[in-house]
């Protein structure tokens, strides 16, 4: 059973294992550093479909079938879906995920769904809820745009600040206790709004919320940032990573060292135009997919830390002069049977 060691954190005894995972990633993707690592990219952004969101559906669907064949395991298996998105009412995971006939659980915490589903599905399990989960999200450049900015056909221009929202999907299954990683410690993030309102600059309105969530994380679990080998942010992008690592310096937290933020790690900046980085769903699912879980089934790392962080916005509330609030959920995955 969980056990709780503050408000926030809960260490998981039976630490339930992942058994398999999957990377599904678009056109930027492929071209991006990480390519290798993907279990598929494609150069078509449309994925074959005549919509983006038809298109980031098909990708999700993908990623969840890829990640069930490496499990071994066949949607009759699997217990629950949590699965989202970041468009209205979590269309691409309703629509790409409707024919499996799995118990589904739609959630939506933004950029930080993947690390808020994969928690979800670590927490039924310990809890014997369920013997098998999935957890599963996605984000599509398109879709993204149509719905949070403008139509690509606008040709707006984006400030430095801004990111690139991946075209990028991931897909975890989650089992008994076994071969694979284990899923540790889960702290559930509190909203934090310091006040931004620039809709074009996520990393401001994001590293409160992940300084606060790590910080909480390591009081509660009385560990320290040397604990683990890497300690990974959603997509703070370059603007966010600078204030995360001021915020926590500013409560005598020095992470810098082990830091890494997938933001950061899924494109070449000086080779692809994305600004300050990636963001999106897609973006740490992909990277937690494609580069981290591979390196702790390798025995490559042995402990890390995975906090995704999520700009809870609205455009009409932005429109609005609404600040943005921000969101972080954590993670804690060891290599087998180290803690």
């Amino acid at each position: 059973m969980a056990q709780r060691l503050g408000r926030s954190t809960l260490r998981l005894d039976y630490g339930p294992s992942v058994e398999g995972f999957a990377a599904i990633g678009g056109k930027m993707e492929r071209e991006g550093p990480l390519a290798e690592e993907f279990d598929l990219t494609q150069e078509d952004t449309s994925f074959g479909e005549s919509t983006w969101e038809k298109a980031e559906s098909r990708m999700q669907r993908t990623a969840l079938d890829r990640a069930l064949s490496k499990a071994g395991v066949c949607p009759a298996d699997v217990d629950v879906v949590f699965a989202g998105d970041l468009l209205n009412q979590c269309v691409s995971s309703t629509y790409g995920l409707r024919e499996l006939g799995i118990p589904f659980l739609g959630l939506y915490g933004a950029c930080s769904t993947m690390a808020e589903s994969l928690a979800m599905a670590a927490l039924f399990l310990e809890g014997g809820l369920a013997e098998r989960a999935a957890a599963v999200t996605s984000s599509h450049f398109c879709s993204a745009e149509r719905q949070f900015r403008f139509p690509l056909e606008y040709g707006g221009q984006r400030p430095p600040s801004a990111q690139w929202t991946a075209t990028a999907a991931g897909a975890v299954i989650v089992g008994k206790p076994g071969k694979g990683p284990r899923i540790r410690h889960v702290t559930v993030g509190s909203i934090v709004d310091l006040g931004i309102t620039d809709a074009n600059n996520m990393g401001a309105a994001m590293a409160p919320a992940a300084a606060a969530t790590i910080g909480t994380f390591l009081r509660e679990s009385r560990t320290a940032p040397d604990s683990y080998d890497r300690i990974f942010t959603g997509d703070l992008g370059a603007v966010g990573r600078d204030l995360l690592l001021e915020l926590l310096e500013r409560e005598n937290i020095s992470i810098s060292a082990r830091h890494e933020d997938c933001g950061l790690l899924l494109y070449d900046r000086e080779k692809q135009d994305v600004h300050a980085g990636a963001s999106g769903c897609g973006c740490s699912a992909s990277v937690l997919c494609a580069h981290i879980l591979p390196r702790l089934v390798s025995g490559e790392w042995k402990n890390v830390l995975f906090a995704a962080t999520g700009a809870l916005m609205s455009p009409t509330l932005v429109q609005q002069g609404e600040s943005i609030p921000g969101i972080a959920h954590l993670i804690h995955i060891s290599s087998g049977e180290e803690r």
